[in-house]
């Protein structure tokens, strides 16, 4: 059985709040407006910690790398959206060609539909982890039973299909709220975000894609790219097409290795 679920400091502290508010304006019925007040600086609070894809305020978050992996000069590739017919395909060939590996976070409604790709990613020795089932651009607004309803979804979709279940999760755009670190506690997922994003779903320039993942790159970090949704280049190419190839060179100048964020993480709890 699971460890019991452990709130984290701030939402601890939150829900402090909350009763003392309740009671407090039980007690002294005059006091309203500041119970009102420290609620909704409270909700403020917990909102912009939800909004903060990288915050360990609401729960654990792997942010980074682990000591050991920095020692051995690993980074984490992780490539969101897919799987996509079209560039996924392409992306495994020029991991392979550089002998990397990376961590697919797949949407499950979008691997329901190529099955034979997700199968295909962990055949070549990457890892598919769990990025929702519907994607949806209102996850930071769910209530529990909806959030775990879209992960747990996810979760069977994509352990039947490969036949290995997802050990992470990362949220729509990374963000979520306090509802959400409990729903991965019970479902066994620990929450993964990045420490290096090219926001290449929104931008097709190449040069400033690459550059915004290689500058200051080292060791310990985690790198955040799309196959699905990504967007193109003033030539029509999928931009992470146009920059994988140069920043493998690049990892590969700086005796960077790529590897899956489970390989990070099990190798820096062996003995």
């Amino acid at each position: 059985m699971p460890a019991r679920w452990t709130p984290s400091p701030f939402l601890h502290a939150s829900a402090v709040v909350h009763g003392a508010a309740v009671l407090g304006t039980l007690a002294v019925p005059a006091a309203w407006p500041w119970a009102a007040g420290a609620l909704v600086a409270n909700h403020a609070l917990l909102a912009g910690a939800g909004l903060w894809p990288s915050s360990h305020l609401l729960g654990p978050n792997l942010t980074r790398l682990p000591h050991a992996a920095v020692q051995r000069r690993e980074v984490a590739l992780t490539i969101d959206d897919g799987p996509d017919p079209e560039v996924t395909p392409r992306v495994l060939d020029l991991l392979d060609a550089a002998h990397v590996k990376a961590s697919f976070f797949c949407i499950g409604r979008i691997a329901q539909q190529h099955p034979a790709l997700c199968r295909a990613i962990v055949e070549r020795g990457h890892r598919v982890e769990n990025h929702g089932f519907a994607h949806s651009n209102a996850f930071s607004l769910f209530g529990p039973g909806a959030m775990r309803r879209d992960i747990a979804r996810a979760q069977a979709t994509l352990s039947d299909i490969t036949g290995q279940a997802p050990q992470f999760f990362r949220a729509t755009a990374g963000l979520r709220n306090p509802f959400l670190d409990p729903v991965l506690h019970g479902l066994g997922l620990q929450l993964a975000t990045w420490t290096r994003r090219a926001y290449d779903t929104r931008t097709g320039d190449p040069e400033r894609v690459y550059q915004r993942l290689a500058q200051r790159l080292g060791a310990g970090d985690i790198v955040l790219m799309h196959d699905g949704h990504c967007a193109r280049t003033p030539a029509g190419e999928p931009v992470v097409l146009a920059v994988l190839p140069r920043l493998l060179h690049t990892l590969a100048e700086r005796r960077l290795s790529a590897v899956t964020l489970s390989q990070a993480l099990s190798q820096a709890l062996s003995p």
